[in-house]
């Protein structure tokens, strides 16, 4: 099973999640905090570049997006089309990205989105059951608001390949390419798998549950609500075959068992299998945390797919 929620340690989020963690061992798509995380997305500037290349990137500005009543932090980096936009892992925020921003806006020339989901950095609490359609919806109404409705390339991270499937599915045309980063695929969640996840995350979600009720669990335990059936539904789903994809899988996986393990990196096959304009690629040496350990095999990917639609 997967153990993501210990990545925090590394972040400032790991104090309030502490206890949880060392009590829980979560899956990819449901209770999920997928990797660590640095400064805060408090900060508008996404600042902190990897290399001496992005020094002369254009400032990041903060837009706030309203939707359906709640308001989402969008953090711009100005450049040409097509936009690259960054989406994290479950419990994660923009800053996330905040060493991959700088180096893709310099290199690519592109303008670079990312942005705090519901319930995480600036963005609003929404009370009642985390769902990837309303998650992809906000993300709709932000990129409509900021005007960048073509051309897009989808990054998206674990969890987040839940809402890029949801979104790609709704707006195929506004979309050029995707960069699928050891992301939650429908193909993973089958009818035994899901059963699986569920039994095995019963004891964790109740301990959680016994937790204070911070603003980090409280995201936590709305990701995790209906877990089953909400799966068993995405397993349906398929990725539109128009819309090209470059799946990157771990060396790890997000699952210490082998079994699982196994079972992702096959997910992530089939997927790849399933049109010809999808490729895979491994990150040697990498966690799931690809864009913390191997930022390069992201960047690089990336790139890729922005040359293929120059």
């Amino acid at each position: 099973m997967a153990n993501p929620t210990t990545r925090r340690r590394r972040g400032r989020r790991a104090p309030a999640l502490a206890a949880a963690a060392a009590a829980a061992v979560l899956a990819v798509g449901g209770l999920a905090g997928c990797g660590s995380t640095g400064t805060s997305a408090a900060t508008a500037s996404q600042a902190g570049p990897t290399s001496s290349k992005a020094a002369s990137v254009a400032t990041t500005s903060l837009h706030m997006i309203a939707n359906k009543g709640h308001q989402l932090a969008f953090y711009v980096t100005p450049g040409h089309l097509p936009a690259i936009v960054l989406d994290a892992g479950g419990g994660l925020d923009a800053s996330y990205w905040k060493n991959i921003v700088p180096v893709l806006a310099r290199q690519t020339g592109s303008e670079i989105i990312t942005y705090d989901r519901s319930g995480e950095g600036r963005s609003s609490d929404v009370p009642g059951p985390w769902r990837a359609p309303n998650a992809a919806s906000d993300l709709a109404a932000g990129l409509t608001q900021l005007g960048a409705t073509k051309d897009v390339i989808l990054v998206s991270h674990s969890l987040a390949g839940e809402i890029a499937t949801y979104f790609v599915r709704q707006h195929p045309h506004w979309n050029s390419g995707a960069v699928l980063v050891d992301a939650s695929l429908p193909e993973f969640y089958t009818p035994t798998e899901t059963a699986k996840l569920v039994a095995e995350n019963q004891q964790q979600i109740a301990a959680l549950k016994q937790q204070p009720q911070t603003r980090a669990t409280r995201q936590l335990l709305a990701e995790a609500d209906d877990y089953g059936p909400v799966h068993l539904a995405y397993h349906k789903l398929s990725w539109p075959q128009g819309v090209p994809a470059i799946a990157i899988v771990s060396a790890q996986t997000p699952f210490t068992t082998p079994v699982d393990a196994q079972l992702w990196r096959l997910a992530q096959q089939e997927f790849v299998a399933g049109a010809r304009n999808r490729r895979l690629v491994v990150a040697q040496g990498s966690s799931h945390d690809i864009p913390i350990d191997r930022p390069d095999v992201v960047i690089n990917a990336v790139e890729e797919m922005a040359r293929q639609l120059s």
